[in-house]
């Protein structure tokens, strides 16, 4: 006879609710694992094993600082306001320079002194309100590194275009006696007595086509208001050692310096000195003309 299948349902659950009263347990309902969806996500909206549940969805071992917003980077430091190399007053080789510097782009028309004067002011004035720069007529760093753009390195007779030039070392054949030691290297002129030099002026000579005679000489005649026979112009102060060449005053090399030349003749253009150097030679005293 076949037992009804009702009856060995009810017979399992005799026996299970008997073994759960000998063992002290519970049963606990054991769910099968759901299916992933994209992003990590179950299908009832927790986050599947191995991702964090804080928001954003780092990682469970990132670090704190990560979290943390990054420090702001530090200011720049301020620009250092523009230091002043020169100013009214200065002298020295560097204000020559500046001067040379400021006549090739023609804010300065004078030639360089090596003194900061009142010329130099107006041109560095000038020269930095053209480029929008504070005018305060002195050279400061910025004032002098644009200009250094826009300039050439001067040359030796830029610098000293209306002299003021270092004199040569004295030729041996000037060391005795009186003389008129006149150097074509560094276009001076030294009056010597006996090795000293008693005065120093810076001179000029002929051009190319006419040029001033090298050698030793005497000063054979001299004339105070001398006017020349051949060009109808004047030579104070004349001191005649060659020929027609003599060491006299221009006011052509007073006013344009080195641009220009003589006819043969040795220019001075310090009317002061020529004057006092006039009144000291005498004829028959030697003139050393060389390089």
């Amino acid at each position: 006879m076949r037992i009804p299948v009702m009856w060995r349902t009810g017979a399992v659950a005799t026996t299970v609710a008997a073994l759960v009263a000998v063992s002290g347990c519970t049963i606990q309902t054991v769910v099968p694992p759901a299916e992933e969806t994209p992003g990590g996500q179950t299908p009832a909206g927790k986050p599947s094993a191995g991702t964090s549940s804080a928001p954003g969805g780092a990682p469970d071992d990132a670090s704190p600082d990560d979290a943390k917003p990054s420090k702001p980077k530090p200011a720049a430091p301020p620009t250092p306001a523009p230091r002043t190399l020169w100013s009214k007053g200065d002298r020295g080789r560097d204000v020559r320079e500046l001067q040379a510097r400021l006549r090739q782009v023609a804010w300065l028309f004078e030639g360089p002194t090596g003194t900061y004067d009142g010329s130099t002011v107006t041109a560095v004035k000038g020269f930095q309100g053209k480029r929008g720069l504070p005018r305060t007529g002195k050279t400061d760093t910025v004032t002098w590194q644009r200009l250094l753009n826009m300039t050439r390195e001067p040359g030796k007779w830029e610098l000293y275009a209306s002299g003021g030039q270092p004199a040569a070392t004295p030729d041996p054949r000037c060391l005795t006696g009186r003389v008129l030691c006149i150097s074509k290297t560094s276009r001076t002129l030294r009056w010597m007595i006996d090795g000293r030099t008693v005065s120093t002026m810076d001179v000029r000579f002929g051009s190319q086509y006419t040029p001033t005679r090298e050698g030793v000489f005497n000063v054979y005649f001299k004339s105070r208001h001398h006017v020349s026979t051949i060009y109808d112009s004047p030579m104070p102060y004349a001191m005649f050692f060659s020929g027609g060449q003599a060491v006299h005053y221009s006011s052509d090399f007073a006013a344009t310096g080195y641009s220009g030349a003589s006819h043969g003749c040795v220019n001075v253009r310090d009317e002061g000195k020529i004057a006092a150097l006039f009144s000291q030679v005498r004829n028959g005293d030697k003139v050393v003309v060389y390089w």
